[in-house]
């Protein structure tokens, strides 16, 4: 995964919290053998899980460095939940076979875990939540990070075929306690033979299979005389004893792998009994659930990421769920300051329900916080219905005509009775939810985005020496930016356009294109189509937007929608003024003095319509003209409209008063609404299954992306692109139908078995 940081491993510092104890539920075993340099490090990252029933085993190997045993014995008494075994030395497949022998006889799971390897603190909880409600399943897995001598992200499909021939799991898992039994352990009493591998292939051909979790659960430290490259030397002995033990499986077996389209009229489920609830001590903050879709690139992403981390952590407690699939690549900035579980990778859509409801108990939610979770909204009726008490708060970027005829606008006014506080990045969003969407003025705010103008800012930068990093030759052109994602509510084809038309009458210009999104390999065809490659340069993604600010003149926005656009914010602080599309907000933030407006000529709902208006084209061609022919003057005003009331400072003073005061004295009204939803709890369950069912396609469309990007290879991510292709071919989408329709796909299915 690009721009991964790996120097956020876990356990670096201990973080427990108080709970109400109870017999444990997991059993983690840890082999320890003379390691006095990483034992600390990874029991500390399992005292900070998130789920506290659970025992550690370390078991000690026959340890002759007295350095590390005391070391061990130092860390022993961290935590009352840990016990240590000591024993001969024998290796590692004895000694965690000893370890899951001495297990309480409440563990229903194990955890293996080697003494220099690091678990997520999410881990042990999201693994027990998806065996518990994937009842068939035998052990769950993450995917893994390498790190120390060798650092890498390990994306792997499972092919229980392609194990038979390549060591693609690692060893760290969780376990239901009877398959680890049902296959005698790992058994081995050589050492260094891949004993993991071999442990996975005896599972298999049981026909045990396992839950693949998609995020990066596990961190597996390599080091130059790790068990793995013991194994390498020992390469003879250890193939063959795998080749013994894959000649025992007869037959295929299927993991489950998220994320996946699930759901069906099966319906939610509220409550999963066999979870063993937790309830943790009250930490005398305000702890906030904060539910969006996803942490991408993006303004409204980034305002997310900028609330969270300016919240004062001794006043605040975040958790945060995330409901759509992708490439999370803001997931590492969210997780330090909060804590993050993302639905989409171990947990099929119907436990969803059940999952926020434990959380609300086991974190002692006091307000609900939504932004652009369009599941978020689904559920808010419900949650108001369960919890009158707690509060709900959401924020909208921008009202969307062209999106279910408003977007989240229409989303927050249609539950809007349970809904404490509405807040909005603009006047122009505001005025609209109170004219348009009949909301209560009392109930709405603007709250302006902002930007860190201490981050922001051009002293910081050296704009040669950008230009080099970036290999960008300017040769006496103005630099124009254009930083957003690649989608069709920013116009990139209307940008196209734009340059061509601006080709015409200059040449003296680069445009950056900055970004990535579905529609980005389209604009990159068109681009060469229409020969503008010299003024175009695409530079993909780039998470230090800051440094391309540096380097440009200009930055353009010619979106059909927006709030106030976190790119204005960011340009204006960094002394670059903006020419957008007169959207949203955007002319309460730039003047006639920091940027030109040029009127949107296209309605909202001709999103889809590439054609243009010469005029709409013409008018941005004019306004780059005027501010590059009068740059400094414009700039000299840019970071000043900043300062005076539009920083990131601004907003979070805002929003932290706003949590604060509704977190202490709840809306009586709402309180009172939510009591009356009591008697209508099903309608509130229905209005969550029907949200699922309208969103089928798009999950559906989101997990198979995800899945060709990291999985391009596996035979479920070709079967889905053949069958997404056969199906938009109209004669065999009909020819299918028709074999439905005769019940002829159905008996073909039930003779192959499967149902």
């Amino acid at each position: 995964m690009k721009n991964f940081d790996y120097s956020q491993e876990p356990g670096k510092l201990l973080e427990k919290k108080e709970y109400e104890r109870k017999e444990p539920v997991v059993s983690v075993i840890i082999p320890f053998y003379n390691d006095k340099n990483y034992i600390e490090q990874s029991v500390n990252a399992i005292l900070n899980q998130t789920f506290p029933l659970f025992e550690l085993l370390i078991i000690d190997d026959g340890s002759k460095d007295e350095e590390s045993l005391a070391k061990l014995e130092e860390v022993a008494k961290k935590d009352e939940r840990i016990k240590v075994f000591h024993k001969e030395n024998e290796g590692l497949s004895a000694t965690r076979d000893y370890g899951a022998k001495q297990v309480a006889e409440s563990t229903k799971y194990l955890v293996f875990c080697d003494s220099d390897d690091l678990l997520d603190k999410t881990f042990i909880e999201c693994g027990y939540w998806t065996l518990e409600t994937n009842k068939k399943a035998a052990w769950a897995y993450s995917d893994s990070v390498g790190f120390d001598s060798m650092e890498y992200t390990w994306n792997t499909w499972f092919d229980s075929e392609k194990l038979k021939k390549e060591n693609n799991l690692v060893e760290a898992c969780i376990i239901r306690k009877e398959a680890f039994f049902q296959v005698n352990g790992y058994e081995l009493r050589e050492k260094a033979v891949n004993e993991d591998w071999n442990f996975w292939l005896k599972q298999i051909a049981k026909g045990n299979f396992p839950v693949h979790m998609n995020y990066y659960g596990i961190w597996y430290r390599r080091k130059e005389q790790g068990e793995l490259a013991k194994s390498r030397e020992n390469k003879e002995r250890a193939l063959e004893i795998i080749k013994n033990t894959a000649a025992t499986i007869t037959k295929r077996v299927e993991a489950i792998q998220y994320p996946k389209q699930d759901y069906n009229w099966d319906g939610i489920v509220e409550n999963v009994e066999s979870i063993k609830e937790v309830t943790y001590t009250s930490n005398g903050k305000i702890n906030i659930l904060m539910m969006i879709p996803w942490m991408v690139t993006g303004g409204a992403d980034k305002f997310n990421l900028d609330l969270l981390t300016g919240l004062d952590k001794d006043k605040f407690d975040i958790t945060i769920v995330t409901t759509e699939p992708t490439v999370n690549t803001y997931r590492q900035e969210f997780e330090k300051n909060a804590t993050v579980y993302d639905l989409t990778t171990f947990l099929d859509k119907k436990y969803w329900t059940s999952f926020i409801n434990y959380i609300i108990k086991k974190n002692n939610i006091d307000l609900i916080f939504n932004t652009n979770c369009k599941f978020g909204y689904s559920m808010l009726p419900y949650i108001k219905a369960k919890y009158p008490k707690i509060p709900i708060v959401d924020y909208i970027h921008m009202e969307e005509w062209y999106n279910r005829n408003g977007g989240y606008s229409r989303d927050s006014s249609m539950v809007g009775s349970v809904i404490d506080k509405t807040l909005l990045c603009n006047k122009n969003s505001e005025n609209i939810l109170i004219d348009y969407f009949k909301r209560n003025k009392k109930d709405v705010e603007t709250v302006y985005i902002g930007v860190d103008e201490k981050e922001f800012n051009p002293e910081n930068y050296n704009k040669e020496g950008l230009l080099k990093e970036y290999n960008i030759n300017q040769n006496g052109r103005y630099i124009i930016s254009y930083i957003c994602r690649i989608a069709d509510q920013k116009r990139p084809h209307l940008l196209m356009q734009i340059v061509k038309k601006l080709k015409q009458e200059r040449k003296d210009f680069l445009v950056l294109v900055v970004g990535e999104g579905n529609m980005l390999s389209s604009i990159k065809a068109e681009a060469r189509r229409l020969q503008l490659m010299d003024n175009i340069m695409f530079l993909g993604n780039i998470t230090k937007t800051k440094e391309i600010y540096a380097i440009s003149d200009l930055t353009l926005n010619c979106s059909i929608k927006e709030g106030v656009a976190l790119t204005s914010y960011e340009s204006l602080a960094m002394g670059i003024p903006v020419i957008s599309s007169d959207v949203g907000g955007q002319k309460e933030l730039i003047s006639n003095d920091v940027g030109v407006i040029v009127p949107c000529l296209q309605k909202e709902t001709e999103i889809k319509n590439f054609k243009y208006k010469l005029e709409e084209i013409q008018n941005y061609v004019d306004a780059i003209n005027k501010v590059l022919g009068n740059l400094e003057f414009y700039k000299s005003n840019c970071r000043k409209k900043i300062l005076d009331g539009f920083t990131i400072n601004h907003m979070i003073q805002k929003m932290s008063n706003i949590f604060e005061n509704i977190a202490k004295s709840p809306n009586e009204e709402k309180v009172q609404n939510g009591e009356g939803l009591k008697n209508n709890l099903e309608i509130t369950k229905e209005l969550i299954n029907m949200s699922f069912l309208a969103n089928e396609k798009e999950y559906s469309w989101l997990c198979d992306e995800y899945n060709r990007t990291f999985y391009p290879n596996a035979s479920h991510t070709r079967r889905s692109i053949v069958k997404e292709r056969l199906w938009n071919i109209p004669l065999w989408r009909a020819f299918i139908k028709l074999l439905q329709k005769l019940g002829i796909i159905q008996a073909v299915k039930h003779l192959l078995g499967r149902g």
